[in-house]
């Protein structure tokens, strides 16, 4: 489970977020949505402990991601939209790199190799050279390295962004089998992805969150493009309202 209270940030005078609140339940896939420059990045790298906020607090599977930040980034798996693959190890090589990384022990490290390779179809691949892989594996053995320690919250930023079509279609997949014992945070920008994958929707804008709801509530009779685009237009109505009053 992933708790966001109140998350603030600011680089300078310039504020990215503000305020931003949410939770995502275990077996629950969240579609975190925004246009560009809506915060959705920053507000991915401060769950994941990258960077901490000005104000407000995250709480990753009870812990605080501040006061308990080592704890609570062994629960995550996360991968960002430019998976951090070292290009020159084989597949298998970089896997058992980063799982030393991440805490996993000598004796459990054969095993847990074993289960993300065949989680991610990535067995016939495992003696190859990274660089040398199409892009779909690779985004494949950037979702390995997100679970080599087997964590209970996933964190994926535009995970099938670049693929094709066929490629799509098992990313896809593997993310709804990964999803049903774990939480999972989505970012993207493809809505039909969030249609076909997500329970629940976050949707920010200009730095705060403007609506948060189970998928079947807010797509009644309507299209989810139609739903995002009504409340990204409410909510720069309103505020362009506030600063006229001003």
């Amino acid at each position: 489970m992933v708790e966001v209270r109140g998350l603030t940030k600011y680089y300078g005078d310039f504020r990215a977020i503000e305020n931003v609140t949410f939770t995502a339940q275990r077996g629950e896939i969240l579609g975190f949505l925004g246009p560009n420059g809506a915060g959705k990045t920053t507000t991915m790298r401060i769950i994941t402990g990258f960077m901490p906020p000005t104000e407000g607090m995250v709480t990753v599977e009870g812990y605080n991601t501040l006061d308990e930040s080592l704890e609570a980034r062994r629960c995550i798996g996360y991968l960002p939209e430019n998976p951090p693959l070292y290009p020159d190890m084989t597949v298998s090589s970089y896997l058992k790199f980063v799982g030393r990384i991440k805490g996993v022990g000598k004796g459990d490290l054969a095993a847990a190799l074993d289960r993300v390779l065949e989680k991610c179809i990535l067995t016939d691949v495992a003696s190859r050279i990274v660089g040398r892989l199409s892009k779909g594996y690779r985004q494949r053995v950037g979702l390995a390295q997100a679970l080599i320690h087997n964590p209970p919250v996933l964190i994926l930023d535009e995970p099938t962004i670049g693929l094709d079509p066929k490629q799509i279609i098992e990313i896809r997949r593997l993310i709804k089998e990964l999803a049903s014992e774990r939480t999972v945070i989505l970012s993207t920008h493809i809505l039909p992805e969030v249609s076909q994958l997500c329970s629940k929707v976050v949707i920010i804008n200009d730095g705060t969150v403007v609506v948060e709801k189970q998928l079947k509530e807010l797509a009644q009779g309507e299209s989810l493009e139609a739903v995002f685009l009504r409340y990204i237009s409410k909510e720069a109505e309103e505020k362009s309202a506030e600063q006229e009053q001003v």
